[in-house]
C-alpha cells in the first residue's frame, strides 16, 4: 500500500485507466464513457437477458484475510472429518463421523444416534436454523458471504481461475483475445483442476456414509457399490456446474434465503453499508486539491471491480449483496492512498444513517426484542436438548402385542397372548437381561428356550436390538381379573449385571363374557 508520499497523481490515473480498459467485458452495451458497471445492479439487468460474466478483483485486507482463513477451515473439515478416528469398542465402526444406513445409526465421535432419536437431529437444525435468524439480524448475511458451501467453493474455483489466468484485467483481455495455444492450455489447465475439486468434493461426501479407508481401496479398484460412483458423479457435477460456472446466479436466482433475510433485518442491524452522508457527491480528484464542498467517494470503482456479485453497494441495500465485505478493503485501501479516513464503505446501521444526519452520536444496539427473543428460543431449545442428553438411556424396551389371533384358548381353559419384544441395548458392551411380568394376578410368563439362554433371560450384543417372543399365560381360574375381556400388564426388562430396569405396559385380551 502506498504511503502519503508516494501517493502521486499518476497513482489515481492509473486506477481511472485500468477501470476504462476493462469495461468492454463489465458492460455489455460497449459504452467507454462507464469505468466499473455493476452489471447485476437492478437498473442493468432485464428479465430474459444472457449473462455477463464477472471478473472480481484481488483485493487485500481484513475481511479478504478473514475469507481465506474461513475457507481453509471449512475446507479442512468437510475433507478431513471422514477420516478421523474414534475408538468406539470391539465390533463398532472406528469412524468418527459416521451415517450407517444398513447399521441405522448415526455416530459423532462420542455420541450415537438411533433411529428413534432423530428428534436429536431436528433439535440440532432447531438451534442452527435460530443461530442463523440471529447472526442474521445481527450482521445481516454473514452466513452468505463467509460459510455458505456456494459460496466456499465458488471463492476456491475463483482462486484457481486466478491462477490461471490472472487478475481480473488478465482475465478480461484473454477473453477478448483470439483463440490460440495458449490461451487453450490456460483455459484447460484450469477446467482440470476445477474438476479434480470436484471429483474429491463427491468422494468426500460419500465417506461420510462409509468407513473412508475400506471405500478409497475399493474405489480404486472398481469394486465399490454402483451408488458410490453415482453420489459422486453426481456431486462433482454440481459442484463443477454451481461453483464454476453458474456461481453468482445461485445466489441471486436459486437460493431462497436472498428473498427471507429481509425479514430478518431491521433499522439496527449491521450491514455492509456506503456512507452516502459521507461520500456524496462524489468525483475524481487530484492530490493536492481541496476536499471541501464534495465527498470522499472519488467514483474509482474499485467497490464494484471487486465484487464477486457484480454490484454496485454505493446503491444501497441490494437482494443480490451476500455481505462479504470486500469492498471494504477495497474502499479502505483507496482511502489510504488519498489520505482519507477509512470507513467509507463499512458496517453500519440505517439508525446510525440516520443519527448521523441528524447530528446525534452513534451507538450499537445489539440487545433489541428481535435479538432477544432469537438468544431466549437458543437457550430454550439448547437447555432442552442438553436435559435429553444428559438423560439418555441406554435401555430401551418395546412390546408389540400379536394382533391375530388376539388370544389363544388352551386345553384346560388358560388363556394364552403372545408378545413381541424388542430390547435396545445402547452401550458397548454385551448384556443379559431377565424378562418378568407384574401387575395382572396369576400370570405366567412362558417362552420356548434358545440355545445358551433360560426361558426368562434375553441376551442383547453390543450396541444392537434384540427381538424375543413371549407369551403370557393366565389360567382359567384367574379370568375374573379381566374386565370386559381385557387387563393390562406390565414387562420388566432387568439387567442381571447392573440392576437397571426398563418397563412397559400392554394389555392382555381374553374373551369377552
Amino acid at each position: 500500500m502506498a504511503d502519503s508520499a508516494t501517493t502521486t497523481v499518476t497513482d489515481l490515473e492509473r486506477l481511472a485507466a485500468e477501470a476504462a480498459d476493462n469495461v468492454r467485458a463489465a458492460n455489455p452495451h460497449g459504452d467507454d464513457g462507464e469505468r466499473y458497471t455493476a452489471v447485476n445492479a437492478e437498473k442493468n439487468r432485464s428479465l430474459y437477458a444472457s449473462r455477463v460474466k464477472i471478473y472480481p478483483k484481488l483485493v487485500g485486507g481484513t475481511f479478504r484475510r478473514l475469507k481465506w482463513v474461513i475457507m481453509a477451515l471449512t475446507l479442512t473439515i468437510y475433507y478431513v472429518t471422514p477420516w478421523l478416528r474414534w475408538d468406539r469398542g470391539a465390533g463398532l465402526p472406528d469412524q468418527a463421523v459416521l451415517l450407517d444406513f444398513p447399521s441405522r445409526r448415526f455416530y459423532f465421535f462420542f455420541l450415537e444416534i438411533w433411529p428413534q432419536e432423530f428428534y436429536y437431529i431436528t433439535g440440532l437444525l432447531i438451534l442452527a436454523s435460530l443461530t442463523l435468524f440471529l447472526v442474521t439480524s445481527l450482521a445481516g448475511r454473514v452466513w452468505c458471504g463467509y460459510t455458505c458451501p456456494q459460496t466456499v467453493w465458488t471463492d476456491l474455483f475463483i482462486h484457481v481461475e486466478r491462477f490461471f489466468e490472472g487478475d481480473r484485467s488478465a482475465r478480461i483481455r484473454l477473453d477478448r483475445s483470439p483463440w490460440s495455444a495458449g490461451k487453450l492450455a490456460r483455459k484447460a489447465a484450469k477446467h482440470l483442476v476445477w474438476i479434480l475439486i470436484a471429483l474429491a468434493t463427491g468422494g468426500a461426501w460419500v465417506f461420510y456414509f462409509a468407513d473412508a479407508p475400506t471405500l478409497a481401496v475399493d474405489l480404486a479398484r472398481f469394486e465399490a457399490p454402483p451408488i458410490a460412483y453415482i453420489s459422486i458423479a453426481i456431486f462433482a457435477s454440481t459442484t463443477y456446474l454451481l461453483g464454476g460456472l453458474a456461481r453468482e446466479q445461485v445466489c441471486i436466482y436459486m437460493c431462497p434465503w436472498p428473498r427471507i433475510q429481509g425479514a430478518m433485518f431491521d433499522e439496527e442491524s449491521l450491514l455492509v453499508s456506503y456512507k452516502e452522508d459521507r461520500g456524496e457527491s462524489r468525483g475524481a480528484h487530484k492530490k493536492g486539491a481541496s476536499w471541501e464542498g464534495r465527498g470522499d467517494c472519488i467514483d474509482c470503482g474499485q467497490c464494484v471491480a471487486v465484487c464477486p456479485m457484480g454490484i454496485d453497494i454505493r446503491d444501497g441495500m441490494q437482494l443480490e449483496c451476500i455481505q462479504c465485505a470486500l469492498c471494504i478493503d477495497a474502499c479502505d485501501a483507496i482511502m489510504d492512498r488519498v489520505e482519507r479516513p477509512r470507513g467509507l464503505i463499512a458496517y453500519d446501521t440505517l439508525r446510525n444513517q440516520e443519527r448521523r444526519q441528524a447530528g446525534e452520536p452513534q451507538r450499537l444496539n445489539l440487545l433489541r426484542p428481535r435479538t432477544l427473543v432469537y438468544m431466549a428460543a437458543l437457550a430454550i431449545v439448547g437447555l432442552i436438548m442438553l436435559v435429553a442428553l444428559i438423560n439418555r438411556s441406554t435401555l430401551e424396551l418395546s412390546v408389540l402385542h400379536d394382533r391375530n389371533p388376539l388370544f389363544v384358548t388352551l386345553a384346560d381353559g388358560s388363556i394364552r397372548n403372545g408378545y413381541e419384544l424388542k430390547i435396545v441395548n445402547k452401550e458397548h458392551a454385551e448384556r443379559v437381561f431377565r424378562i418378568d411380568v407384574e401387575g395382572l394376578e396369576g400370570a405366567v410368563l412362558s417362552r420356548p428356550a434358545l440355545a445358551g439362554e433360560e426361558g426368562s433371560t434375553v441376551v442383547v450384543g453390543v450396541d444392537t436390538l434384540r427381538m424375543a417372543r413371549f407369551f403370557v399365560i393366565l389360567p382359567a381360574e384367574r379370568l375374573d381379573r379381566l374386565r370386559d375381556g381385557e387387563g393390562m400388564l406390565t414387562f420388566v426388562a432387568t439387567d442381571l449385571a447392573t440392576g437397571q430396569k426398563v418397563e412397559r405396559e400392554s394389555s392382555f385380551r381374553g374373551p369377552v363374557k
